[in-house]
C-alpha cells in the first residue's frame, strides 16, 4: 500500500482528500506544518506528497526547495489558493511535478496522483528511439534532449509533453488530449497545468528552430521553422 503525505493546514481539505485517497487504497498521513513535513518525508519516505503553498513553519515553496536541494526526488503536487501564475511557475521551477488550484475536485487530485505514480513506475524503452529535427534531438530511451548538440535539462513532465508533441509534429493537440497522452490523466479538470508546462518548454527551446505554437481556441502543435 503506497503512502501519500498530505501537507495542508486546512482540516476540511485534508479530511476530504484523505477520504477519497483511502477509498482508492492509499495509506494517507497528514501534517499541517512545513517543517514537520520535511521531517515526515525523511521518516516515512512516502510515495508522493501533496503540498500546500501557504503553510506555517515553512511555506510549500521552501519545503520543495529544500527537498530538491537535498536531492530528494519525491513526486510533489502543489496546492495553491492564489490564482497568480507566479506561484505555480515558481513551484514547477523548484521541482514540483504538478499543481492544483483551490478549490479542486478531489477526484481530480486522485487522478493526478495516480498518473504521476504510473509515470514513476513506467519502465524505460528497451531500444533507443530517436526523434530528429533540424537542431533538436529527442532520445526517448535515455530521456535526453539536445538543442544544437547541447543537452537541455527537462523535468519528467516537460519531457513527456515534448515527446508527445514531437511524435506527431504539426498535429494540433487539445489540452485535454495532452493531459491524457502526456500526463496519463483519465479525469479532466483544470487544464491550466498544460499551459504552464508549455511556457516552461518554450524557454528551454528558445535557441531552437522547433517551436510550440498556440492554436487559438484549440490547443498546441510542434512546428519547425527550418
Amino acid at each position: 500500500m503506497e503512502t501519500i503525505l498530505l501537507v495542508d493546514d486546512e482540516p476540511s481539505i485534508v479530511s476530504l482528500a484523505k477520504m477519497y485517497l483511502e477509498r482508492e487504497g492509499f495509506h494517507v498521513e497528514s501534517v499541517g506544518d512545513g517543517l514537520l513535513a520535511l521531517e515526515t518525508v525523511e521518516r516515512l519516505r512516502p510515495a508522493l506528497m501533496v503540498l500546500d503553498v501557504m503553510l506555517p513553519g515553512a511555506d510549500g515553496l521552501e519545503v520543495c526547495r529544500r527537498l530538491r536541494g537535498a536531492g530528494n526526488q519525491i513526486p510533489i503536487i502543489m496546492l495553491t489558493a492564489r490564482d497568480e501564475d507566479i506561484d505555480k511557475i515558481l513551484g514547477l521551477e523548484l521541482g514540483a511535478d504538478d499543481y492544483l488550484t483551490k478549490p479542486f475536485n478531489p477526484r481530480e487530485l486522485v487522478a493526478r496522483i495516480k498518473a504521476i505514480l504510473r509515470r514513476t513506475d513506467r519502465p524505460a524503452p528497451t531500444a533507443p528511439s530517436l526523434l530528429h529535427f533540424p537542431d533538436l534531438t529527442i532520445d526517448s530511451a535515455r530521456r535526453e534532449v539536445t538543442v544544437n548538440q547541447h543537452p537541455v535539462a527537462l523535468r519528467t513532465q516537460e519531457f513527456d509533453l515534448l515527446l508527445t508533441l514531437a511524435e506527431q509534429p504539426g498535429r494540433v493537440f487539445t489540452r485535454e488530449q495532452l493531459l491524457e497522452k502526456a500526463w496519463g490523466f483519465d479525469f479532466y479538470g483544470q487544464t491550466r497545468t498544460v499551459d504552464v508546462h508549455v511556457a516552461q518548454l518554450r524557454k528551454h527551446l528558445a535557441e531552437s528552430a522547433v517551436k510550440i505554437e498556440t492554436v487559438t481556441g484549440v490547443g498546441y502543435k510542434l512546428v519547425s521553422e527550418q
